[in-house]
């Protein structure tokens, strides 16, 4: 794993950071980068620069000229949540909403997904159909360059080694325009883009005035479907222009076939996609399907920022607060948040299923939001509040909490093994809305993988705590 974690407290620090430290990568939200270490994709990583605990990164701003901004620590659950991006910039917030589970979207950033660059991901596609750009900056100075030329192939992007992208900006939808995303997955939920298609029309009352239609997972890098978005301008959009507009973008795709689908099934999806999503912003229905206030599993809570710079290394300790007491942890600078809470501080209700982020057995609260720990820096617990399934209960008056009580009651605990995650999960869950619906419960648990197959009787435990 790396060797040397440093906080700083500027973006600028960033940057003079990366200027002077060989093999050193920025870590946000790490749901990518930490899988790429372990796995070997990203070799030789020395040092990791966390950015997360930086001031008013994590903001989302309108400005004068009509222009949206995100910073890079605005998470996939932030833009979820965002009452002006779902008023002028639903395409985005519907790929972020169906990006990974809550746990992930808590801290996997859109700043990250697009460095990330494959042409799987999901936040991609809407920000080159809103006509985004990025700005990135070094000790040289700040540069911004469009989405449309930011990427060179496969994982490959023009950002250099020493650059921080440091703002995501693009034009609010106006009146007159409309947009939608589409994705195609394997399952409703933890699923890696099979294609996916970001759709932005500009509408008067004689047709369409402009079109942008893009497509990924279909090519090397997301491209617009330009044939398409030619066709429709001037025209009427109704069911013959739909069907046209869909086989002209069916037509410039060009997919691989993988393990996900073949080539064939990707062109197909593409073009019933294209024509779902027209038809929808045809009928005015784009966002029926999406909820007006979506959970998050995530609660309000007062964060200290980094005050100064900080550094981890090999025996410098890490002091945090875990279930309301404080740990000095002399060793584990290197290891996951998993691994520091089981092995240096001996709390093992907090279990490893996939190490991957897939199946939120490790899922835990960081700074009150709910987390995948298996995906999570420990030295990132530094100064941080965290809470696990052994700090849930009422132990001063020797009370389970309602939702631990209920899984007992309604036979909710299986083989166990999955169990806490769940809980973890369910808590929360009635901590942001005390009575949710069933549907909400199923958002909330939908980052939760049980093998012993028994989803009915977790949900009716859920059901039956939210009503004590």
């Amino acid at each position: 794993m790396w060797q040397k974690y440093i906080t700083p407290t500027s973006p600028q620090e960033v940057a003079e950071i990366l200027a002077k430290e060989d093999n050193a990568r920025i870590v946000a939200g790490g749901t990518d980068l930490i899988l790429e270490i372990e796995r070997g994709v990203s070799e030789n990583v020395q040092t990791l620069i966390d950015v997360s605990r930086i001031p008013n990164l994590d903001r989302i701003t309108l400005d004068e000229d009509d222009v949206i901004h995100l910073g890079a620590m605005v998470t996939h659950n932030h833009v979820a949540g965002s009452k002006l991006l779902q008023e002028r910039a639903y395409p985005l917030v519907r790929a972020c909403w169906e990006v990974g589970a809550n746990q992930i979207r808590n801290r996997a950033t859109v700043a990250g997904n697009l460095i990330t660059a494959s042409p799987a991901n999901d936040t991609i596609t809407p920000l080159m159909a809103l006509g985004a750009s990025v700005t990135l900056l070094s000790t040289q100075g700040e540069r911004t360059v469009s989405l449309d030329d930011f990427y060179l192939g496969v994982r490959k992007t023009v950002m250099r080694d020493d650059e921080m992208l440091v703002d995501i900006s693009f034009p609010a939808l106006t009146d007159s325009q409309r947009g939608t995303f589409i994705k195609v997955g394997l399952r409703r939920a933890q699923a890696i883009a099979v294609i996916n298609v970001g759709i932005v029309l500009n509408l008067d009352l004689h047709g369409v005035k402009s079109a942008s239609i893009t497509m990924g997972a279909v090519s090397p890098t997301i491209i617009h479907a330009t044939e398409a978005e030619k066709y429709l301008v001037g025209k009427e959009l109704n069911e013959e222009t739909i069907a046209e507009a869909a086989n002209l973008a069916m037509a410039e795709s060009r997919p691989i076939g993988d393990i996900r689908g073949s080539a064939e099934y990707r062109k197909e999806m593409v073009r019933v996609s294209t024509a779902r999503g027209l038809r929808s912003l045809l009928n005015g229905t784009e966002q029926d399907d999406f909820p007006s206030d979506p959970v998050l599993l995530s609660s309000e809570k007062t964060v200290d920022l980094n005050p100064q710079t900080s550094e981890h290394v090999e025996g410098n300790p890490i002091v945090t607060t875990i279930n309301g007491e404080e740990y000095i942890i002399e060793g584990g600078q290197d290891k996951t948040l998993l691994a520091l809470l089981r092995d240096e501080v001996g709390l093992m209700g907090t279990k490893e299923g996939c190490g991957e982020g897939e199946c939120g057995a490790c899922t835990i609260y960081l700074d009150g939001k709910a987390v995948m720990s298996c995906l999570v820096p420990a030295p990132r617990a530094h100064g941080a509040e965290i809470t696990t399934v052994e700090g849930i209960a009422d132990t001063a008056q020797e009370q389970l909490h309602p939702v631990q009580e209920a899984f007992i009651h309604e036979g909710a605990v299986q083989c166990g093994y999955c169990t806490p995650g769940f809980i973890m999960s369910a808590a929360k869950l009635l901590e942001e809305k005390p009575k949710p619906s069933r549907d909400e419960i199923e958002q909330a648990i939908a980052g939760n993988l049980c093998r012993c197959t028994g989803y009915y009787s977790i949900v009716t435990a859920i059901e039956e705590a939210s009503k004590n």
